[in-house]
Formats: structure tokens, sequence, C-alpha cells
């Protein structure tokens, strides 16, 4: 397993345990997300950049921009539940709730 590998799995890995053990707060999930989501961005560009494949160029830079729609999306979803909810605990937060 080449050093590269290792550490892009760790990161994603730790990314996941994160957000398993540490749910007390939507931010903190949400750290954890764009955490994977950054490690999957970098795999994906040195994955392009080892075959040097010039049909999957813009691969990196689509991930990157969804990536980003994600994290609007995340931020817009957490101040909404704290204006209604008062705290952004995701144990006050009830699904089953009008």
């Amino acid at each position: 397993m080449s050093m590269m590998y290792f550490t892009f799995c760790t990161t994603f890995m730790l990314g996941i345990m994160g957000l398993t053990f540490h749910r007390t707060h939507l931010l903190s999930a949400l750290l954890c997300l764009e955490g994977m989501m950054l490690s999957l961005f970098i795999a994906l560009s040195f994955w392009v950049v080892k075959f040097e494949t010039l049909t999957h160029s813009s691969l990196p830079l689509i991930m990157l921009t969804f990536s980003a729609c994600e994290a609007s999306v995340g931020l817009a979803l957490m101040v909404a539940t704290t204006r209604t909810h008062g705290s952004d605990k995701l144990k006050n937060l009830n699904l089953l709730q009008c």
C-alpha cells in the first residue's frame, strides 16, 4: 500500500469516525462531511494526475462544485434549525414532528 493511498484512506476514515462518534452538534457533523469530501477531491485529483487521463480531468472540479453546494445547503439548514429550535444540537431535533 502506498503512502498516498494510506493517507487518503486514513483521512476519509477519520471523517467517518468523527461523524459517527461526535454527533452532538450539527456543525461538527457538517465539518466531518466536508473533510470527507475534501479527501475524496484530493484523491480524485491525484488519480487524474497519476494516470494522465484527459477525459476525466474535469471530474475533480465537478466534485468540488458539488461539495461547495453541499456545504451551502448544510449551512442554510443549520441556520434554519438554529432559528426554529434555538440550538444546533442534534439531540433536540425530532424528525417525526411537523
